[in-house]
């Protein structure tokens, strides 16, 4: 016997939505580079909080290491993947960086930090169409050109000319 589908309450749905996606923003502009590495776990994750500290001081092997540890206990976690993609771009592992960062904004399509790291992959292997979407995207994230992550594409766009 097969069930009726679920009707859901789509103004419910909505606010539920928006509210998400003002929480992620909120906490993307308090972590570093747009991520918010917190773990979504009640628990604290020390992998992540190392992860955090080497991407702050820009040990971006340690940050890796530690993030891929960090997802391995939470592998939907899009602050995770995109601190992990921020990372392999820094190491030039693009390939690993687009895969990480295409999945943190598939998890989190606000996150302004993995907009920025991404568009940087995609102008490290030659695609400034993409990286020009994603400057876009950015320019609607961040209502204009106000935000870091916005002017820190838009400087990097303008540099591979």
């Amino acid at each position: 016997m097969t069930r009726p589908p679920r009707l859901r309450n789509v103004p419910t749905t909505l606010a539920r939505s928006a509210l998400r996606v003002a929480a992620s923003l909120a906490l993307a502009a308090s972590a570093w580079a747009g991520y918010d590495v917190t773990p979504s776990v009640a628990v604290p994750n020390p992998d992540a909080e190392v992860a955090a500290e080497a991407l702050r001081i820009g040990d971006w092997q340690r940050a890796a290491e530690n993030f891929e540890a960090a997802l391995r206990a939470e592998p939907a976690n899009a602050g995770f993947h995109g601190g992990l993609g921020h990372a392999y771009r820094k190491l030039g592992k693009l390939d690993l960086s687009l895969r990480h960062l295409r999945e943190a904004l598939k998890l989190d399509a606000s996150s302004r930090g993995a907009h920025e790291s991404i568009g940087e992959a995609y102008l490290a292997v030659g695609d400034r169409a993409k990286a020009r979407a994603h400057l876009a995207a950015l320019e609607l994230l961040c209502r204009g050109r106000g935000c870091d992550e916005y002017r820190n594409l838009e400087r990097a766009i303008a540099a591979a000319r």
